[in-house]
């Protein structure tokens, strides 16, 4: 492990790009040793603001390269960085903003309940200072907020050390799909928020590869690909769909683009396999979660439905529900282990201890090892649905359902029932210029799964309501079972 802190291999990088362009955002190209000199002065106005080791820190940026600086100039200091994602709820704003010090923010004014606001403006107007680098190794160096897919968000909390472990900075730590992936990263597209995890790993990977973080503003594809000559995006499973369906209808040339990294959600395999055949081999499909950062990535040329090998410095275990192993080749729960993981919920004890377990990360996740080592995620351990006292998993019926060549998109959730304590219910999303047959769906679940898992009702929809992460938010589904105009009874 590096003797100094983290950001200093982030600003290794900075300082080894020198004249060469980091960050594109509009007409302003801002180069590796400008980058370096906004890190430097927001760090230095954040001290002379007397925020150091131990401060909350709230990050309520946009898109650029001062956000980005703002982030980094943050650790440099040794402060508790809080990300913030646009269009957060009031009450989750309060949530979020609680154990804070100061806000950071592009406007003049920050949130009502802040307790101290700073501008980046402000913070950039300080005398220049060196770089100290402040971060003490078991400090908390930054709060990432889980989704809330499947429950309230969780403030994930991640060390110094934790950071400094993590191979994304540095080139020679890369496992072979990481490695592959890097190789395309010559104008990668930044959009949303880089207090987004995934967005902000992606962009250090970019740095860490040579090559420049564009702005897309707004993130619209495939305009984006075309408009910014991009080499690779994040892209959330809903907005795959939607590009394939699109480059078959009516296609641009996207002859630029090189790699999309799947992120957020499962990727059904024929559709994966779709992607692939209209988009040629550019899709990575990634595997992790807040908890842990990246756990597995498939590259174009993997074994659909597969999430990839594990890198040699993670370890996956398959268990059973009391916590034993699991037969090869057999499902079961993953547990994970990772160099760079969190070490709990911040504040939340009881949480904690429900999923950090002696080490180890509880995923929650089900899945399985072939026999070459590729890892298969099958579903949530979560995500059940309880039918005559008999569990049945959501993820199954998803998956079954998306094979239908009538639908681009399918989401499975329970809700009780009189006769037999819950039942299941579909929601789906055609795929382009399709007409669902509800009746063929229902008779396509049965024939595979049985009728317990048979949807009471099919819903379709013209597009999936999304969590303010972007992901497919299931949650918001329940309330429209009972006014499901287009259910099938």
């Amino acid at each position: 492990m590096p003797a100094d802190p983290y950001p200093r291999p982030v600003l290794d990088l900075l300082m080894a790009a020198g004249n060469r362009p980091v960050f594109e955002h509009g007409a302003r190209i801002v180069t590796g040793e400008q980058m370096l000199g906004l890190v430097r002065r927001v760090a230095a106005g954040l001290r002379a603001a007397a925020i150091g080791p131990g401060d909350g820190v709230a990050m309520m940026l946009g898109v650029t390269p001062e956000a980005f600086a703002a982030m980094i100039a943050g650790h440099v200091v040794g402060a508790r960085i809080v990300g913030v994602r646009p269009g957060m709820p009031d009450g989750q704003l309060r949530h979020v903003l609680r154990d804070i010090t100061a806000v950071v923010t592009d406007a003049a004014t920050g949130p009502e309940h802040a307790p101290r606001t700073l501008t980046v403006s402000d913070l950039l107007a300080a005398p220049d200072d060196p770089l100290r680098l402040s971060g003490r190794p078991h400090d908390v160096a930054r709060l990432l907020y889980t989704s809330g897919s499947t429950g309230a968000p969780k403030a994930c909390a991640q060390t110094y050390a934790a950071m400094n472990a993590a191979w994304t900075a540095r080139p020679e730590a890369w496992p072979p799909a990481i490695r592959e992936l890097a190789s395309r990263l010559q104008r990668y597209l930044v959009f949303g928020s880089l207090s987004s995890q995934v967005m902000m790993e992606y962009g250090v990977l970019t740095l860490a590869a040579g090559g420049t973080m564009v702005v897309a503003d707004p993130p619209v594809f495939p305009d984006a690909i075309t408009g910014h000559r991009a080499s690779a995006s994040v892209i959330t499973v809903p907005r795959l769909y939607k590009l394939v369906a699109a480059q078959r209808g009516d296609p641009v040339d996207l002859s630029s683009l090189r790699a999309l990294m799947v992120s957020g959600s499962p990727l059904e395999a024929s559709r994966l396999r779709e992607a692939l055949d209209v988009l040629g081999p550019v899709v990575f499909h990634g595997y992790g979660q807040t908890e842990t950062g990246t756990i597995s990535m498939a590259t174009p040329s993997d074994v659909p439905p597969s999430v990839g090998f594990p890198p040699e410095v993670i370890d996956v275990e398959i268990r059973h529900t009391d916590g034993s192993p699991v037969p090869a080749g057999a499902d079961g729960e993953l547990y994970v282990r990772t160099p760079a993981q969190a070490i709990g919920y911040w504040a939340e004890p009881a949480e904690t201890a429900e999923v950090f377990i002696d080490g180890w990360v509880r995923t929650r996740d089900l899945g399985h090892f072939d026999k070459e080592g590729r890892l298969y995620l099958v579903g949530r351990a979560r995500d059940v649905i309880i039918v005559n006292a008999e569990l049945h998993y959501a993820g199954p019926i998803e998956r079954v359902l998306a094979t239908s060549s009538d639908l681009a998109e399918a989401y499975v959730i329970g809700a009780p029932d009189e006769d037999t304590g819950e039942a299941v219910h579909a929601f789906v999303v055609p795929a382009a210029n399709r007409t669902p047959d509800l009746g063929a769906l229902r008779t396509l679940v049965s024939r595979q799964l049985g009728d317990a898992c048979v949807p009471l009702t099919i819903t379709v929809l013209d597009e999936a309501p999304l969590a303010p992460s972007g992901k497919p938010d299931k949650r918001l589904l329940k309330p429209a079972i009972p006014q499901a105009k287009n259910a099938l009874p």
